[in-house]
């Protein structure tokens, strides 16, 4: 009778990749022969399932033909018993590589269970922290930019080993625990019976080499706490609530490790005469009534200082004038925003009479 690959792994056929992934998932672990629960014979089957019906191609052949359009060498060329069992249990025969069944790793699916991950070799160099600091600006240190001296007390390298743990002249040699590795094996008496488990070597910390004399200074740590000052420079034109990235100022993990970053978060302190919007600023100016209606050359503050501003005659009220090139540097490419000059008109809220009589002989000229 043939087989029915979708009851073994119990799915229906219109099942998708991840349902069919997910079964594979949950029976894997519940027949593998290594477990309690485990039944090899029907861990092969739900194997033998899976290599059909999560390869779209074969799948689509053994829904047309049924179980026997290729299967008679039961994984039908694919990896053999041998070999998938081997790899189910983290063993050799594949250097220590994740093997991908048909989407699902098996290191992935496996190392959940026995603890051996499926990778083998030393861990990757450990990172430090990232670590953040605030600094105030003044509205004018933000436009220009400026360089500021940072404190920062933080995990750094040991002076004395230069953060390799080892005591100044000795050297450094492969770990005699886990022989350069990284990593030894374990086997730990579970109540499934002896399981296999790769851990990180205690001696080196995963590393894979030791100091042959720790430094005296760290204790073979590498690492001090001190205060390390900082210099940052920020550039012309930095917005409030920016960050800048210092890399590698953070902390420092340890022998062998790298670094981590430093931000640095700007707060940038609000301005009584601008405001700014992007790399525009905005002002205001309060002139006379006859000035609005005459013309005058005032003087105005800029960013670079006093510089004159020329009122034309009729000059209305709120009317804003627009200087190029006097606004904020832009942080990237060259050149700088504008600066807006709002006008205002003052209105004598209590004209005497003589004014009264001015507005009067103005208005009859205007009508």
């Amino acid at each position: 009778m043939a087989k029915d690959y979708y009851n073994l792994l119990g799915v229906e056929k219109t099942a998708s990749q991840d349902e069919l992934k997910k079964a594979f998932r949950k029976l894997a672990h519940k027949y593998h022969p290594d477990k309690a629960t485990g039944d090899e014979a029907k861990f092969k089957e739900i194997n033998e399932a899976y290599q059909v019906l999560g390869d779209e191609k074969k799948r689509q052949q053994y829904d047309q033909f049924g179980a026997g359009f290729e299967q008679q060498g039961g994984f039908g060329g694919g990896m053999n018993w041998e070999d998938f069992m081997r790899a189910s249990r983290g063993q050799g025969g594949f250097g220590g590589a994740n093997v991908n069944f048909n989407g699902v790793d098996l290191g992935d699916i496996f190392g959940e269970m026995f603890g051996f991950g499926g990778r083998g070799g030393r861990r990757g160099a450990a990172r430090g922290s990232d670590l953040q600091m605030d600094i105030g600006l003044s509205f004018t240190e933000a436009v220009f930019g400026v360089e500021k001296e940072l404190k920062l007390t933080k995990n750094s390298a040991c002076d004395v080993c230069t953060g390799s743990g080892a005591e100044p002249g000795s050297a450094i040699k492969k770990c005699d625990e886990c022989k350069g590795q990284g990593q030894v094996r374990r086997v730990q008496q579970t109540m499934f019976g002896a399981m296999q488990n790769v851990v990180q070597c205690g001696l080196c910390s995963g590393r894979g080499e030791t100091p042959e004399k720790q430094c005296k200074q760290c204790g073979g740590d590498g690492v001090a706490k001190k205060e390390n000052v900082i210099n940052v420079k920020i550039p012309a034109g930095i917005h409030d609530g920016a960050s800048i990235r210092l890399s590698g100022n953070g902390e420092y993990p340890g022998p062998g490790g790298q670094s981590g970053d430093l931000y640095v978060v700007v707060h940038v302190k609000k301005d009584a005469a601008f405001v700014r919007e992007g790399n525009d600023i905005f002002t205001q100016v309060h002139i006379s009534y006859p000035q609005a209606v005459l013309g005058d050359k005032i003087e105005i503050t800029t960013l670079d200082g006093k510089k004159k501003l020329v009122i034309p005659p009729g000059t209305q009220s709120h009317q804003d004038f627009r200087l190029k090139g006097l606004g904020v540097p832009y942080l990237r490419g060259s050149g700088r925003g504008s600066q807006f000059v709002k006008v205002i008109v003052d209105i004598p809220k209590k004209p005497n009479k003589k004014i009264k009589k001015i507005v009067e002989e103005l208005q009859t000229v205007i009508e």
